[in-house]
């Protein structure tokens, strides 16, 4: 019995014999079993295929007859089929994984009625904004065979692709036989043909900067052109075309339909004059002109957006199945109109303000724009990003008119080196070789052409996605940490050159203490920066969890406690510089540039100190109150079965480990500071509710800074909202300071009253209170999670 079902599970269907009978015939491989076939037939005379060793055969009618047997979804499999073969297979005619897979119902070309039929104003404005919809999901990532692709006028266009604008068209035969196109078709076209433009624009400027296509946007243009051969100037006429067809059609339509339509196109026109102008990158106040029209566009499509009838067979996925792509087949991405837009706003609101990097002030006031910039939320689009990159670094021309030194020679002098001889720019016209200033120009250049990688990877690195950013922040630590032990071996050689400079031998020091060791300096407070960098962006990005805050806090408070120590130490030379400078003058007062760059460099050391110093005593203070919380219970700590505190510390301090100086703390050192087992309960917050004192003092100081003390020309609106919910963190982490030590007080109280102890008695029972860490997003600010401490009766 089981031999019969097996052979009636091999038994072949007989249309299915008649199949692999018929290919079996047209097989170039012997079969041993089969008699010998007969000698092909003479080759046609149309046939003219030759080839030495090679027979050819035609096979066209016998292979079409053994296919005319199949129905759609067969699939036959002969002795030959590899395993690769038959795996490949299985994705044949199934919807999920064929792309070119089309159901009975698509067999009809619909599309082509589609594109051909008239079509209404409104319907228009339908279309264009399903087709803004669209373009904005391939903004925020998603590939164009999920977008903008899926319009049948798009891909009408592309494929086959156009070799002139003229045939960029879905309605390419007619427009060959001189057929004049409607008004609502030469709208709808206009405006296709500038969106296509302005995305190649936007995937070329993508190409030539660091992103990363998998996290930000898809650039796979599926070997399609995207009229990258025609010029702006062509694309705007195409849209002017479109504008006088509206007027042309004058009563025919609804005025508020061609306004509504017009709104569309001018939208299209800034947004392509926006890229092209960006491409100068100077005159900043030109430059935001079309972002600020493309803002007032924007509402004026929202406005109008209910006027627009939806054509939803406008849209579909069949072009996938045409792409130059493996992946299989994927829905549309279809946002709502009233999110798109939303984007769409913010999007050209953060262009016109990305523009304004382009008036430059100085290298702290353009790391704190960027800085800022990013830190926005939601961020800013992957394109703003690039396109601060492009403002910075093309062409290797910063800012669009300052080179790399300059940038870095006004950063040194700021921070390390105000008026100082070593960037003095005489010292370059030197030629005698005996001039110690000669050498201390050979000195300088080859240490900027050393450090400056490092340094421009800074801002390359901030204008990534934030999970990006951090992780680019942990590999150049170590870049940081390479340029420091050369800024060491310059500053010897810098000394020793200074040395043979009689009127500038103060400037090199007088024992091994007292070095100013201004190069090392710098680069020592750079690289102390991107490791708060990276510690505040694991706050941010939810990487540490609830029981590890107190020790993560706390060696964000150590690391800006070094900062403040080292800035403190650059302000002591800084004086003396300036003391000697004035004393080789005869006690006079220096000339008029070198004491404004000397009062610059001290004002921003003294900015920076108080910011170091905020950060660690607000650091330290939430340090202490999430070591309470733990304390008390009311934070527990998970049960990790495969997990010790050791473990995790070593990943956190990963980033780190390399790292000489600041030197990394023992995981007893960390895990002490963290519990702060040796001090009660209530020292602790006696010991958080000093520290908030001095944050909030330092942040009350922060805010009532200038433009030009805080270092953020340009930008002082966000600098200043960042310093003030950093101001709020502190008040607010002050209340849960307040009520914790008041619930721990009366429970104390309550203990002697019976005669008990009273630190063993502190639990979240006795406290009577909940405590709970919110999300970043849901805080003042994103770096300082401060816990939620409320009654429990109230809760």
């Amino acid at each position: 019995m089981a031999s019969d079902a097996a052979r009636d599970a091999l038994r072949l269907p007989r249309e299915e014999a008649v199949v692999n009978q018929g290919l079996e015939e047209l097989s170039l491989t012997p079969n041993s079993g089969s008699p010998p076939r007969s000698p092909p037939p003479p080759a046609s005379s149309s046939t003219r295929i030759t080839s030495n060793g090679v027979v050819s055969i035609d096979i066209t009618s016998r292979f079409t007859a053994a296919a005319s047997t199949l129905e759609p979804g067969d699939i036959v499999k002969d002795g030959y089929f590899t395993l690769f073969e038959s795996v490949g297979a299985l994705e044949i005619m199934d919807p999920k994984m064929d792309s070119g897979c089309v159901s009975a119902e698509e067999l009809v070309d619909n599309d082509h009625q589609q594109l051909m039929r008239s079509l209404l104003p409104a319907e228009v404005v339908g279309i264009i904004d399903q087709l803004l919809c669209l373009e904005m999901a391939w903004h925020l990532g998603y590939p164009l065979s999920q977008t903008l692709l899926t319009s049948i006028y798009m891909t009408g266009i592309l494929n086959p692709p156009p070799r002139t604008l003229n045939e960029a068209d879905y309605m390419r035969r007619q427009s060959a036989e001189g057929t004049t196109r409607s008004p609502a078709h030469a709208v709808l076209r206009a405006y296709c043909i500038a969106v296509i433009k302005t995305v190649g624009d936007i995937i070329t400027s993508f190409k030539s900067e660091v992103y990363y296509e998998e996290e930000d946007i898809a650039t796979n243009t599926y070997h399609l052109s995207l009229l990258e051969d025609v010029g702006r100037d062509e694309i705007r006429q195409v849209l002017q075309e479109a504008r006088t067809a509206i007027v042309e059609v004058g009563d025919a339509w609804a005025d508020t339909v061609s306004l509504a339509l017009e709104a569309r196109l001018d939208f299209r026109e800034t947004f392509l004059t926006a890229i092209e102008l960006a491409e100068l990158r100077i005159r900043p106040d030109a430059l935001k002109v079309p972002w600020t029209q493309m803002t007032d566009a924007v509402k004026n499509i929202k406005e109008s957006h209910d006027l627009g009838i939806a054509v939803p067979a406008a849209f579909n996925t069949k072009m996938q199945g045409l792409l130059a792509s493996t992946m299989p087949p994927r829905p549309i991405v279809q946002p709502s109109f009233e999110d798109a837009v939303e984007q769409w706003s913010r999007f050209s609101t953060d262009g016109a303000e990305a523009v304004g990097i382009l008036a430059y002030e100085d290298p702290q006031s353009l790391l704190n724009f960027v800085l800022t910039f990013q830190a926005k939320k939601p961020q800013p689009l992957a394109y703003i990003r690039v396109l601060m990159q492009s403002f910075i670094f093309a062409e290797n021309i910063m800012l669009g008119e300052h080179s790399i030194r300059q940038i870095m020679d006004d950063d040194l002098s700021i921070v390390v080196l105000p008026a100082n001889i070593l960037l003095d720019p005489i010292n370059d016209e030197i030629e005698v070789a005996r001039d110690p200033r000669f050498a201390l120009a050979k000195h300088m250049e080859e240490f900027r052409i050393r450090s400056f990688p490092a340094y421009l990877e800074i801002f390359r690195t901030l204008c990534q996605n934030r999970s990006r950013a951090r992780r680019m922040m942990c590999h150049i630590l170590h870049e940081w940490e390479r340029v420091q032990m050369d800024a060491e071996e310059f500053d010897n050689l810098v000394e020793s050159t200074l040395n043979e400079i009689p009127e500038n031998s103060l400037l090199a020091g007088t024992g091994p203490g007292d070095k100013p060791l201004p190069l090392s300096s710098w680069a020592f407070l750079y690289k102390i920066r991107l490791m708060e960098w990276v510690v505040q962006l694991g706050f941010e990005l939810e990487i540490y969890q609830a029981d590890e805050l107190a020790g993560m806090y706390w060696y964000l408070s150590y690391l800006a406690k070094r900062r403040v120590m080292h800035c403190e130490r650059i302000r002591a030379f800084t004086l003396r510089s300036h003391g000697e400078m004035r004393q080789r003058g005869g006690g006079r007062a220096l000339p008029g540039d070198q004491e404004a760059v000397m009062t610059k460099s001290l004002t921003f050391l003294r900015t920076m100190m108080l910011d170091a110093s905020v950060t660690w005593e607000l650091a330290d203070a939430l340090s202490c109150l999430y070591a309470a919380l733990h304390r008390t219970g009311l934070l527990k700590t998970p049960v990790r079965p495969y997990s010790t505190d050791e473990l995790r510390y070593e990943l956190r301090m990963r980033p780190f480990a390399a790292i000489g100086l600041p030197a990394l703390p023992s995981f007893e050192t960390f895990q002490k500071e963290a519990q702060q087992s040796t001090s009660t309960i209530k020292a602790i917050l006696d010991y958080a509710e000093k520290a908030l004192g001095g944050a909030k003092k330092g942040c009350e100081a922060l805010t009532r800074f200038t433009e030009a003390e805080a270092f953020s020309a340009h930008h002082h609106e966000r600098w200043l909202s960042g310093t003030k919910g950093m101001h709020k963190s502190a008040i607010f982490a002050g209340l849960a300071v307040a009520s914790l030590k008041r619930e721990v007080v009366r429970v104390e109280m309550d203990a002697r009253s019976v005669g008990n102890g009273a630190e063993s008695d502190v639990g979240a029972a006795a406290l009577k209170l909940t405590a709970q860490v919110p999300k970043p997003d849901k805080c003042y600010h994103e770096w300082w999670i401060v816990p939620k401490v409320a009654s429990a009766t109230s809760s």
